[in-house]
């Protein structure tokens, strides 16, 4: 399996991530998280680890959605740790990750909350 690309900036990852759903690509989706990392998904639940997240959005990819990419909102980077966000398309709630600086230097997800809703009184 030939490698796939590696984000060399934090905003890279939301890119990455749209292009390989897009290509129904579950397992290059997961190598975007590290092997541990926690989503906040399905809605009320997490789901933990790369393998776990690997099978759902194989779940997910099954039904062909389509994705489009959103403008990132200014990422905020504290050493080796940052904070990415974006806003949907819809203007319903936003989305934000914690990603973290490899080794090799590029950056993946480890702790991603793809759903904010805003609270309803």
């Amino acid at each position: 399996m030939p490698e796939n690309e590696k984000a060399l900036k934090p905003e890279d990852l939301t890119r990455l991530f749209v292009e390989r759903a897009n290509a129904g690509d579950a397992t290059g989706l997961a190598a975007l998280y590290e092997e541990e990392a926690v989503m906040a998904y399905p809605p009320g639940s997490t789901t933990v680890g790369r393998e776990a997240i690997r099978e759902l959005w194989e779940k997910v990819l099954a039904h062909a959605p389509h994705f489009e990419a959103e403008e990132p909102l200014p990422t905020l980077v504290c050493g080796d740790i940052a904070l990415t966000a974006t806003p949907p398309k819809d203007g319903s709630g936003a989305r934000a990750q914690v990603v973290r600086r490899q080794p090799d230097g590029s950056w993946l997800r480890i702790i991603d909350q793809p759903e904010f809703r805003p609270p309803t009184s």
